[in-house]
């Protein structure tokens, strides 16, 4: 199926798709005017890793409870509620003028990241419920396209608009994102309601902590979906190199005298690379479960190689290619990996199964994030030299699937021809 005909028959998807759309969009322009803010104001990469940090933590937090309440409520209007809720919060970052008020950002990003933490995995379960299973990769693979699009088109948009008008302007853009998002998702049709299935009473099923075990149950009872839901944690190892290319953009390839612009470029670089990624790969290997579940292994070493090329980048057009190859590969391993969860997974356990692997990369990514904000301003690491030890990080995971790989081929082939008996 073509990305042209899934959007033009499929109403519910492609109304998801504008409201998902207009809200990455406002999204781009805000992430590069807050960590722009935070290098002004106090001009510490430490900073800009604890708000990595706060836009992390609170999804690794209260994941698990998010994806509990995502498989007993209406998913349509969770997502609806949490997109308003992040609409209000954004407008409170137009307040901030000082150093001493710094800290209004990170209180209205926790917030705000901690209403995602409902709306991601609320969106990702949705998915296979508004489109057929000939539909669903090409679903996929466009949602991530067009986040890749949107962090392209908003970063470099987002980078120019905020050195030359000031910071409020892509603060109030990103406001008024969440809100159509919310109203297009609103226009959706579609049964949202949560599987019927019945509750046991008591405290422990009204806190969650009963429907919490019994996904705990069901993912190790599991392991190829355990492993799954890891793919995206072995990527969070890229939160620190999304410091990076906020520090590269203002220690090593400033523009126009500050930080915005270099950002803005290295950024959309990171866009670009990552709306290639699944578009490519399924013209190149189709929709075959097996070959995606190949391609997971090689997109970690795509990736670790070109950030270790970023380390010896001279100029910022070498340094941003570098930056777009090695998103190429990752974009492969949040696609396919989601592709495979949707396939494998029952409606009734999406919530938890993907707030679950939400919760995990932010938790990696936020490791990764102080790690690489204090090698900068405390052990006198230079952005190149984190670069090389970042990109060298990746073959780690990238060896552990292929081992693990091997191993289900190997179980796959005792199954299937089992020795004789003597």
């Amino acid at each position: 199926m073509s990305y042209v005909s899934l959007l033009r028959t499929n109403r519910n998807f492609r109304l998801l798709y504008i409201g998902q759309t207009i809200s990455q969009l406002g999204d781009w322009f805000n992430a590069v005017a807050v960590f722009a803010l935070l290098l002004d104001l106090t001009g510490s990469a430490t900073a800009v890793a604890w708000m990595m940090i706060v836009q992390f933590l609170p999804v690794a937090i209260i994941g698990p409870l998010a994806g509990v309440v995502v498989d007993r409520v209406n998913r349509r209007r969770l997502m609806i509620v949490t997109d308003l809720l992040r609409g209000f919060l954004i407008l409170a970052l137009l307040f901030i003028r000082r150093p001493d008020q710094v800290w209004i950002a990170y209180v209205v990003m926790a917030f705000a990241v901690g209403a995602q933490a409902f709306f991601e995995p609320a969106r990702t379960a949705t998915i296979p419920n508004v489109t057929s299973a000939a539909e669903l990769l090409p679903a996929n693979a466009l949602s991530s396209a067009t986040w890749s699009a949107m962090l392209a088109l908003g970063a470099s948009i987002g980078g120019v608009v905020t050195a030359l008008f000031g910071r409020n302007i892509a603060f109030i853009v990103n406001a008024l994102s969440f809100f159509a998002s919310a109203f297009f998702i609103a226009r959706t049709h579609y049964d949202a309601r949560p599987a019927a299935k019945p509750r046991p009473v008591g405290f422990l099923a009204l806190s969650g902590i009963t429907d919490l075990i019994e996904g705990i149950r069901y993912v190790r009872g599991r392991s190829h979906v355990a492993a799954l839901m890891l793919v995206k944690t072995g990527w969070g190892l890229a939160g620190g190199v999304l410091l990076l290319l906020t520090i590269f953009g203002q220690r090593v390839f400033p523009l126009a005298g500050g930080a915005a612009a270099g950002i803005g470029v290295l950024y959309a670089a990171r866009g670009v690379g990552a709306s290639l990624g699944p578009i490519a790969l399924r013209w190149i290997l189709g929709q075959e479960p097996r070959r995606l579940r190949l391609a997971i292994g090689p997109a970690y070493f795509i990736v670790g190689v070109f950030y270790v090329a970023l380390a010896w980048a001279p100029t910022l057009w070498i340094a941003a290619l570098c930056v777009l190859c090695a998103h190429f590969g990752g974009s492969i391993l949040w696609v396919f990996s989601t592709v495979l969860l949707q396939l494998e997974v029952p409606d009734r356990f999406r919530g938890r199964v993907f707030a679950t692997e939400l919760a995990l990369v932010t938790l990696m990514s936020s490791v990764s994030s102080y790690w690489t904000g204090r090698q900068l301003d405390h052990a006198g690491w230079s952005p190149r030299t984190l670069a090389f030890a970042l990109g060298a990080m990746f073959c780690v995971p990238g060896v552990l699937w292929l081992i693990i790989q091997s191993r289900w081929q190997d179980q796959k082939l005792e199954t299937e021809n089992p020795k004789a008996e003597t």
